[in-house]
């Protein structure tokens, strides 16, 4: 669900944009409040995104070391570097918890011609960050458990054989 809201939040700022430049190049005009419908829905692309990356796996790392490890060490791995990002997310979360409830209160808004309130973004980073922290567990039980009992080793040509197939859907989806 919130792909979809972050998917939403890339339509409305890139079409905001292109009209904001036509406007602005063609009839010497820009779009009211472009920038800073913008800026708010850069939150809400950025952090509907995440945990949707977490789930498919496609965070970055170092695949020469891991790829060459056993099942259980890419367990501990994996395990430790869900660890770090529990607590680095739950400390934005921590955070933006609080800067959501302040933005509500304050009824804070942008400067500008037009006021955007910027509370509901703030919320959607709460959201997102909170959506994320609960995939983390999850995947850190998961690989803690990899980590103690073993299972499968993750090797170079998985990764690039599960690469090649989402590539090979995309292109199937959207040919025809």
């Amino acid at each position: 669900m919130i792909l979809l809201v972050g998917g939403a939040g890339m339509v409305v700022s890139t079409v905001l944009g292109a009209a904001d430049v036509v406007g602005t190049q063609f009839f010497g005009q820009p779009v009211h409040g472009a920038l800073e419908i913008t800026e708010s829905t850069m939150v809400v692309i950025v952090f509907g995104a995440l945990t949707y990356a977490q789930i498919r796996r496609n965070h970055i790392r170092v695949e020469l070391f891991y790829t060459r490890m056993g099942p259980r060490t890419q367990g501990a791995m994996d395990a430790f570097s869900d660890l770090m990002a529990i607590v680095f997310f739950g400390l934005l979360l921590w955070q933006a918890s609080f800067e959501a409830m302040f933005s509500l209160q304050i009824d804070e808004s942008t400067f500008g011609l037009i006021r955007i309130p910027l509370w509901p973004a703030r919320f959607v980073l709460v959201a997102g960050t909170g959506l994320l922290i609960i995939q983390l567990f999850i995947d850190f039980f998961y690989d803690l458990n990899r980590a103690l009992v073993g299972g499968e080793r993750i090797t170079a040509d998985d990764v690039l054989k599960r690469d090649m197939s989402d590539v090979d859907s995309y292109i199937d989806k959207h040919r025809g």
